[in-house]
């Protein structure tokens, strides 16, 4: 095997196999299915891609425990996630 081939075969295996990992995911939204291709998101960029107003609240069901997502925060995407959008509720007390 040359040097080329064999960098190329390293080059791919760090890349997750070539272009194949660039497949959509599906993933769940207000309990409906989408399908966007995995990686990481900005959670604000997320909701944009979802179609979840800019205005709401995101939430990641975790496990059958809402996890609220910051629109700051970053989260990767592999595909079955379940995410549930809502008015934003206010934290004076």
């Amino acid at each position: 095997m040359s040097i080329e081939s064999q960098h190329e075969q390293e080059t791919q295996a760090h890349q997750g196999h070539g272009h194949h990992d660039t497949h959509p995911v599906q993933v769940t939204i207000d309990g409906h299915h989408k399908h966007i291709k995995p990686g990481e998101y900005l959670v604000s960029k997320l909701k944009e891609v979802l179609g979840v107003d800019a205005s709401k609240a995101l939430d990641q069901v975790v496990c059958g425990e809402f996890v609220p997502l910051e629109d700051t925060a970053r989260i990767c995407i592999e595909g079955h996630e379940v995410f549930v959008s809502h008015v934003r509720t206010g934290g004076s007390s």
